[in-house]
């Protein structure tokens, strides 16, 4: 498939339109067809069972711990704005005035989203094994690449994210501890610039800031950091 014939793809022209469709266009344009959140929701699910079973049936003798790396980093908001970027996305997507003008073409997070709605509508309309094909051009062939750098944990990821944004690296900070001494459980805020981005829970204080850090990550582009 050609990175900029995507619509090729698609028996249903309104699947693919309404994945391309922000829920800013919907509102000035009501009654139309609806914004991309469901397929969004649905491609999400889709996407990680995907690369789930592909990673589990690859490594056959890795643990759990090292596949769910290997997953953050392929099944990110950084590699997908990417796939968005080699497809053009942001210049076909159905926006508002107002969203345009403050850079929703090139948003981070948008651009993400959208590659999500696109794996949901292509579901949808063409059923997994289309699915599989393009999460395989598009995402699982830079498997290799991945496979030849070191292994980056989520907080190892969120920090290369935001420092790359000019902001300084996170912390993390324990907001709750719950449960008797030998079965205490952790939450942990992730802070980016004194916001809270996200937040984990798990039975020691190093899950709970990795879970934070998972979180915060994919909420990193869409919450406004202080300046």
């Amino acid at each position: 498939m050609s990175k900029n014939d995507l619509a090729s793809l698609f028996k249903n022209l309104f699947l693919y339109e309404q994945a391309l469709t922000h829920k800013s266009w919907v509102n000035e344009h009501p009654g139309k067809r609806g914004s991309n959140e469901r397929l969004e929701f649905l491609g999400d699910a889709v996407l990680e069972f995907i690369v789930s079973k592909e990673l589990y049936a690859r490594f056959p003798d890795k643990e759990e711990g090292y596949l769910t790396a290997l997953r953050a980093n392929l099944v990110n908001t950084i590699n997908l704005s990417e796939i968005a970027k080699s497809l053009n996305l942001g210049q076909k997507l159905y926006l508002s005035k107002g969203e345009e003008e403050t850079g929703g073409r090139t948003n981070h997070s948008l651009l993400a989203n959208t590659v999500e709605a696109i794996v949901g509508a292509l579901f949808l309309d063409s059923g997994l094994g289309d699915v599989e094909k393009f999460i395989e051009e598009h995402l699982l062939s830079t498997l290799d690449k991945k496979l030849a750098q070191p292994l980056k944990d989520s907080k190892s990821l969120l920090q290369e994210y935001v420092q790359a944004l000019g902001y300084p690296a996170p912390r993390y900070e324990v907001v709750e501890e719950s449960g008797p001494d030998h079965s205490k459980q952790f939450t942990i805020a992730a802070m980016v610039n004194g916001d809270s981005l996200g937040r984990g829970r798990g039975r020691n204080k190093s899950e709970a800031a990795q879970e934070a850090a998972r979180v915060a990550l994919e909420n990193v582009m869409q919450k406004q950091l202080k300046e």
